[in-house]
């Protein structure tokens, strides 16, 4: 039913508030439907309903909570919290579904929706698909009777709740006492967990990105734009930086000399410190297409594999969970590290990061550069409409370049999900040739759209 799926991407429903899909009709529809779907026996069912800092949560909090009580499921509201800590709610709580309202890294125009399971991950691409077609049925008949319409409440101790949660993470017995940590929140939902969680660890902390004011969001700040972070790390002499993005699910470092460290070299780090000390479930890691061969070449002379998947923490976390895999992520920073959480969490992979940094005595800069990456290029060909992928001149590019990189490097297409463009990739120890196959698959793909 997968194929079905018309709202939900890659990460739940996403787009411009306002405008559809992230209308209050449509949330209000999807609490309806979603209740429906979610509802399995006679106890009072309830949902935990989250949010990042965006000035549209309010708009879609109240769409969906209205939609939620139609279908008679309880609501319990806990405010602007990481994505990470809604899932650990709706697990710990034992609620029915979990929701977090929220673009991740999207500038504050934007706005999303993502849903969880009472097991605290994602749901699949089927339930999804089932909620959509019950969105667009007639629910009338499977709403609440008026004696059992839901009711609403806020939970004032959930941001505590998910400190502990974090805290309880990091190695016992070891503090953050006389580091000073940089943390950049992107004015985003860990504005004020994430501060708390390292203060109560014993770290000195500088905060950047903990003033949201609804429009600043990922404003020059976060995950996806660390040079404000590298700046302070040096201006405070800091021992190390830490941005998160808006909902606080991924996770980019900077070491004390201002440097920026990826979500690759991040995975690397832990999964060889997990293997140290006999940790590490499934013999490897999971993680994206696009993550580097440096990080592949690293782990193979460790006796660990990489396991690749498509692009979506989703994905990694459906392929961790098929092969018992306790770590896996993206190069863009998510960190699912199952033992703690069943989602990317940003906070709890920082706190490995730094268990690691304590224990060894070291400097960040000795610490978190675990590979040499190789040269890796990514462009974006936009096109009107067909299928470029599928176009002769383009299957003979695709075949040309992987013939030239043979097998010391790699090529990835593949149509956004999002947008109509495709992404070309490749990487190789040459940068040249890198260059080179890139240009020559995206001329090919200009032709034919040009053509088209």
């Amino acid at each position: 039913m997968g194929a079905t799926r018309k709202l939900f991407g890659t990460d739940g429903i996403r787009g411009t508030a306002n405008s559809d899909p992230m209308t209050v009709e449509v949330a209000q529809r999807l609490g309806q439907a979603a209740g429906v779907r979610f509802r399995r026996g006679s106890h009072r069912h309830r949902v935990i309903l989250g949010k990042d800092t965006r000035l549209s949560g309010y708009m879609i909090e109240c769409a969906l909570v209205s939609g939620f009580l139609a279908a008679g499921i309880d609501v319990t509201l806990v405010g602007p919290l990481p994505t990470p800590a809604i899932a650990m709610l709706t697990r710990s709580l034992r609620a029915d579904l979990g929701v977090m309202i929220s673009a991740s890294h999207n500038p504050f125009e934007d706005n999303g929706i993502k849903l969880f399971g009472p097991d605290g991950f994602k749901l699949s691409d089927e339930a999804e698909a089932e909620i959509e077609a019950l969105m667009a049925s007639d629910l009338s008949r499977s709403l609440a009777a008026p004696a059992m319409i839901g009711r609403a409440s806020r939970l004032t101790d959930a941001a505590g709740r998910y400190v502990e949660s974090a805290k309880a993470s990091f190695p016992r017995g070891l503090r953050l006492d006389g580091m000073r940590i940089v943390i950049d929140c992107a004015n985003g939902a860990a504005y004020r967990v994430a501060p708390t969680a390292l203060w109560e660890l014993g770290a000195e902390v500088v905060r950047l990105g903990c003033a949201p004011d609804g429009l600043n969001i990922n404003d020059k700040c976060g995950s996806t734009s660390p040079e404000a972070l590298s700046r302070a790390v040096l201006d405070h002499r800091a021992d190390l930086g830490l941005a998160l993005d808006g909902d606080a699910d991924r996770l980019v470092i900077c070491d004390e000399k201002g440097r920026i460290v990826d979500g690759d070299q991040i995975l690397g780090l832990i999964a060889r410190a997990f293997a140290r000390t006999g940790r590490l479930r499934g013999e490897g890691v999971a993680a994206t297409v696009m993550s580097n061969m440096g990080l592949e070449r690293v782990l193979e002379a460790d006796g660990l594999r990489l396991e690749r998947t498509g692009v979506g923490d989703r994905y990694v976390v459906e392929r961790m969970r098929e092969l018992g895999m306790n770590v896996g992520g993206e190069q863009s920073g998510h960190m699912v590290l199952s033992d703690f959480a069943t989602t990317g969490d940003g906070l709890v992979a920082a706190l490995q990061v730094l268990a690691v940094i304590v224990e060894s005595g070291r400097r960040a800069s000795e610490v978190c550069r675990v590979f040499e990456p190789f040269p890796q290029l990514l462009r974006s060909v936009r096109y009107a409409g067909g299928s470029p992928l599928q176009a002769e001149p383009v299957i003979e590019a695709r075949r040309w370049a992987e013939n030239e990189l043979g097998a010391q490097g790699r090529l990835l297409l593949r149509a956004s999900g999002t947008e109509p463009v495709i992404r070309v990739m490749a990487e190789a120890e040459d940068e040249a040739l890198v260059a080179r196959v890139v240009d020559g698959v995206c001329d090919a793909i200009r032709r034919v759209a040009a053509a088209a």
